[in-house]
C-alpha cells in the first residue's frame, strides 16, 4: 500500500440506454465489475488520464465531459480517491477489454442489478440517478 492516497478517474458512458463496464481483472474487485477507469499519472491531467483509461481498458475512444462527484475507496491495501466524470463515445464500436480488464461490454442499465459490481457503484449509481431503484 502507498504511504499516500492515490489519485484515479472513473467514466460514466451511456449509450442506448446501456452502460459501458469493465471486468476487473485485478485487486481489488477482481472478477467484479466496475466503470472504466484507473490511476492518473504523474503530470497528467485528469481528462487526459480518463480518455487514456478507458482506451487502454475498452478500446473505446471517448471524450471527458462534466464531473459527476468523486469517491474514496479505502482498505487495508489501498486509499483511492476516484474523480467520476460524464463520457461521450466517440464512435458505436464494440467494446474489447484491455489493460486490467478481463471483459468490457455496453450492460443495459436494466441489467446491472444480475451483475456483481464492485463495492459501493449501485450506490454511487443511484444517487447521481444514473440507475433507479438501488437501496
Amino acid at each position: 500500500m502507498s504511504d499516500r492516497p492515490e489519485l484515479c478517474v472513473g467514466a460514466v458512458a451511456i449509450s442506448d440506454d446501456a452502460l459501458l463496464m469493465v471486468q476487473r481483472a485485478t485487486e481489488p474487485g477482481l472478477g467484479q465489475w466496475s466503470l472504466p477507469g484507473g490511476r492518473v499519472e504523474r503530470g497528467e491531467l485528469l481528462a487526459e488520464a480518463l480518455v487514456r483509461e478507458v482506451r487502454e481498458e475498452t478500446g473505446v475512444d471517448v471524450v471527458c465531459g462534466d464531473l459527476i462527484d468523486w469517491v474514496e475507496r479505502i482498505s487495508d491495501d489501498h486509499h483511492f480517491v476516484i474523480a467520476d466524470f460524464w463520457v461521450t463515445p466517440m464512435s458505436a464500436d464494440a467494446p474489447v477489454s484491455g489493460t486490467d480488464a478481463t471483459a468490457a461490454r455496453w450492460v443495459p442499465i436494466v441489467e446491472l442489478l444480475e451483475l456483481p459490481l464492485v463495492d459501493g457503484l449501485a450506490g454511487f449509481l443511484s444517487d447521481h440517478r444514473i440507475i433507479d431503484g438501488w437501496a
